[in-house]
């Protein structure tokens, strides 16, 4: 995964300059855009981190930006800021899934705070996501009979039971449970259970 960027989308110039200075003394990455389209016209959404985002931009709204990252399926953290917090704006913006609703001034420390909140946020949903397609990859190595046997030894079944649920022998159960395990990467049934919950719950 990349090191963490926090984007900043403001069409203030001082706010740009002021906030890129505050969040780069801390080691982050920084990058600041002035527009909506600025930033959807770079931003890759592979690269980690979190958008700090003004509501107020000339000529749009940056909840419109919000809106459209999440139409892209972007899961970027939000953290939204604003000079004018009313009800409505802050109940659409948590809507479309804001870390946090700020209004200006934001005490540094404050912002500092929740910025490395929104990056830890990401962390986690990226490296879940990695491990979701790593899981993902290794069922479909597995032939129609192993993910059957997969399936079964995922919910506490004994090879037993699973030869007779599938109408064969213990003996060949046996040879397609090691073969689960293999492809699969693990070394028993509860870590096997382990990955394919890991896998539904997503």
């Amino acid at each position: 995964m990349t090191a963490p960027t926090v984007f900043v989308v403001d069409d203030n110039p001082s706010v740009r300059k002021s906030l890129q200075a505050l969040i780069a003394a801390t080691g982050l990455a920084v990058e600041t855009y002035a527009s909506a389209a600025e930033f959807l016209a770079a931003y890759d959404p592979t690269r980690a981190g979190c958008l700090v985002l003004d509501v107020r931009l000339r000529g749009e709204s940056g909840l419109d930006l919000q809106d459209e990252l999440r139409r892209r399926a972007v899961t970027l953290p939000v953290i939204v800021m604003t000079g004018y917090a009313d009800v409505p704006t802050s109940v659409r913006a948590f809507k479309s899934g804001a870390v946090d609703f700020l209004r200006k001034p934001v005490p540094p420390q404050k912002l500092l705070a929740q910025i490395r909140e929104a990056v830890e946020v990401d962390r986690r949903a990226r490296d879940a996501a990695a491990e979701r397609a790593t899981v993902d990859d290794r069922i479909a190595q597995l032939t129609p009979r192993e993910r059957q046997v997969m399936e079964l030894l995922a919910v506490g079944r004994s090879s037993k039971e699973i030869a007779t649920a599938l109408g064969l022998s213990v003996r060949t159960v046996e040879g397609h449970r090691r073969e689960v395990l293999r492809k699969m990467e693990v070394d028993s049934a509860v870590q096997l259970a382990r990955a394919i919950t890991g896998l539904q719950r997503s």
